[in-house]
């Protein structure tokens, strides 16, 4: 995964009580970002 996947999936981890796992290709990485944006509310758009 690239510095900035890590960056981000430490703080979704994190907001989502997961524990975090270093050892994701970069494929894996932006899968669980979508996942976890889901999971946390994150990332999505404020609809007015």
């Amino acid at each position: 995964m690239t510095g900035a996947q890590a960056s981000y999936l430490q703080t979704l981890f994190r907001e989502a009580g997961v524990e975090f796992d270093p050892n994701v290709t970069k494929a894996e990485a932006s899968k669980r970002i979508d996942e976890l944006q889901a999971k946390t509310g994150r990332g999505q758009q404020q609809r007015e």
